[in-house]
């Protein structure tokens, strides 16, 4: 969601790298998770009052992951006009990182305002390729090289904290935009030893706060469209959200979660 400006090669001894150079060293775990969405009031914005609740279900295919967010936020405005935002996203990624089927619709009330569904082929992962978008209308998007799928980018960003990396620079498609690939940059802020946590099977897993901005590729932006943060365990589960949607920020708190068990492949 932001155009990079590639940096001089001496930025990697701050631990700057490129998503596509990092090699798994993890699997991600499938599981369901519940987040309670509260506003952050910290944040000026149009949004006095909003509340909601996310869902995120993961799953192991054995060839690949689906995936499955629902979303709902309940929001009042500045001028007292109550709304109800909806967001469902589905896909399936194959565990090479090379395709990705993806539906994506937002609903504002009764209206669907963006609603997007296709297929994205890459020639490798963190490669080039393009997406196939078959609603509303039928178009092809070309994908830039050091394009990463959603799960790939999600493995890059926890890889690179594992190695010690503080900041990362990588091409994202997740099918939510008809434009194709975003820029995504990455600060990893810290790394937590394992500690005692609500959720027993997390409690032995080191975990990463990272923040994540995304750009527009095709306006050359200098800022972004949106950000979010979050504690990434190093099996890929998140919690301590933040989601900045520019004209207000929500916070997420995990309060529901369970591992799926592993497929018999």
């Amino acid at each position: 969601m932001r155009r990079l400006i590639v940096l001089p090669m001496a930025v990697l001894a701050l631990g700057w790298t490129s998503g596509s150079a990092l090699a798994a060293t993890f699997s991600l775990a499938g599981h369901h998770a519940t987040y309670a969405l509260t506003l952050d009031t910290n944040r000026d914005a149009s949004v006095i009052a909003a509340t909601g609740t996310m869902t995120y279900d993961l799953t192991d295919t054995c060839t690949g992951w689906t995936t499955a967010q629902h979303m709902v936020i309940d929001m009042t405005d500045n001028d007292g006009q109550e709304s109800k935002m909806v967001s469902d996203y589905a896909t399936f990624e194959t565990k090479d990182g090379t395709r990705l089927d993806f539906h994506s619709r937002q609903q504002t009330g009764s209206t669907t305002t963006e609603q997007l569904d296709g297929t994205a082929v890459l020639n490798h992962s963190g490669g080039h390729g393009h997406a196939d978008f078959t609603n509303p209308t039928k178009s092809r998007v070309a994908l830039p090289e050091g394009t990463l799928l959603p799960n790939s980018h999600t493995i890059a960003i926890i890889s690179g904290a594992m190695a010690g990396k503080r900041f990362l620079s990588m091409p994202l498609f997740d099918g939510t935009g008809a434009d194709g690939a975003q820029d995504t940059f990455v600060v990893i802020e810290n790394r937590q030893a394992p500690h005692p946590e609500k959720w027993a099977p997390l409690a032995s897993l080191p975990s990463s706060k990272v923040h994540i901005a995304f750009f527009d590729r095709t306006n050359a932006a200098q800022t972004p469209d949106y950000e979010i943060g979050m504690r990434y365990f190093d099996n890929g589960v998140a919690d301590d959200l933040m989601m900045n949607f520019t004209d207000f920020a929500m916070n997420g708190t995990l309060i529901g979660f369970a591992l799926r068990p592993a497929p018999r492949c």
